[in-house]
Formats: C-alpha cells, sequence, structure tokens
C-alpha cells in the first residue's frame, strides 16, 4: 500500500492582485502558517497595516492528517467570505496556510453572490502569486544509547539519509531524528533490533 506522506503548502508569504466590484476592493494576502498563534499574528499585521478597511476576513488551514480549519466572515453575511476562501485553500489543495482578504467598502452593497464571487476571487489571486511547495510527513524517534556505540548509529543514519534534528553528546546520549513517514516503519526496526539503541516515537 502507498502511503501519502507529502503535502503542499506556500513557501512564503504572498499578496494577489485587488480585485474590484462597485467601488469595493479586495485585497488577498496567503501566508505559511504553523499554528493559531501565528494566524492571530498576521491577521493583527494586516488590521495594522490595512486600518481604514471595513472587513478582514479569513480563512485557514492546518495539519497534514488531522486537519483543523477555520473560516471567519467578520462581519459579512453569514458564509459570504470565510468559506468561499476555504473553497480556494482546499482547490489549490494546500494546508498550513492562512489566507485573508480585506474590504476597503465603495459605498455600493454587492449582495451575497456579489460577495461570495468577490472574497473567492481575492483568495484566488493571492494564491494564484504564491510559491506552491511539496514537503513531507515525517515521524521523529528518539534515540537513546551509549557513547561507544556513537559510530555505529552515526553510519546507520547517514546510509538512511535520516535528518538528526537535535542531538545530547555525553556518556549517554540521545538524538532526535525526522524520517519520512514512507520510512519510518523500516528505520523504527533497525534501531530496535540494535542491541544498546533505545528507540521511542515522539
Amino acid at each position: 500500500m502507498d502511503i501519502k506522506d507529502t503535502y503542499k503548502t506556500i513557501l512564503k508569504p504572498s499578496e494577489g492582485d485587488i480585485f474590484k466590484d462597485k467601488n469595493s476592493k479586495f485585497h488577498g494576502y496567503a501566508y505559511p502558517v504553523k499554528d493559531e498563534n501565528e494566524v492571530k499574528e498576521r491577521i493583527e499585521e494586516l488590521r495594522k497595516m490595512h486600518y481604514s478597511a471595513r472587513h478582514w476576513c479569513y480563512a485557514y488551514q492546518l495539519g497534514t492528517e488531522n486537519i483543523k480549519y477555520r473560516a471567519n466572515d467578520d462581519g459579512e453575511p453569514n458564509n459570504s467570505a470565510g468559506m468561499p476562501i476555504y473553497g480556494q485553500i482546499q482547490a489549490f489543495d494546500v494546508t498550513n496556510v492562512l489566507v485573508v482578504v480585506i474590504r476597503y467598502y465603495g459605498g455600493v452593497k454587492l449582495g451575497v453572490g456579489g460577495l461570495i464571487n468577490a472574497y473567492r476571487t481575492g483568495a484566488q489571486y493571492a494564491l494564484e502569486t504564491a510559491k506552491i511547495i511539496e514537503r513531507t510527513i515525517n515521524t521523529k524517534f528518539q534515540l537513546k544509547f551509549e557513547y561507544k556505540n556513537m559510530s555505529k548509529v552515526m553510519r546507520i543514519l547517514k546510509e538512511n539519509k535520516v535528518e538528526i534534528i537535535k542531538q545530547t553528546l555525553e556518556l549517554n546520549c540521545l538524538l532526535e531524528i525526522s524520517v519520512r513517514k514512507r520510512d519510518s516503519s523500516q528505520v523504527f526496526h533497525m534501531f530496535d533490533t540494535f542491541f544498546g539503541v533505545d528507540v521511542s516515537e515522539l
């Protein structure tokens, strides 16, 4: 069975072209985000930058296997802003992403259909200008072993191209490693059967 162990996200923040409808202007922004704190920080930054705007509507999606998402209409009619933005996150198949569309009100109401189109287009413009990249879903392990086994452990890690995230090299060594999900059971088994190495998933 093929394990899906990649996901798509955006490399860095991007800003889309302005979408205009009946004097209202919609600015779309997309950001890579790791957690909800980062989401809040980014929205606060935009509120300061566009302090005279009327609405700051957004949607975000976090996670690769356990997906968490939220869509916020920020005072616009229900589901006329946040969900159309979230629909674009799904259409571009990206995660760990926040998309904010800011509206400067032009004095003419657009109606729910007009709003859905405007917020969807604002989000689309922001994601179209973003550089979308593919990343791997990794599993983390901790290895505990005595210093005398160091060279053997390091050789296995190097041969299997395993990334070391953190290391404490003393009399007893601690290594935190990151392994691509599809290779994780093989790497775990390798160390689990290695005498003198204690391996556990983080």
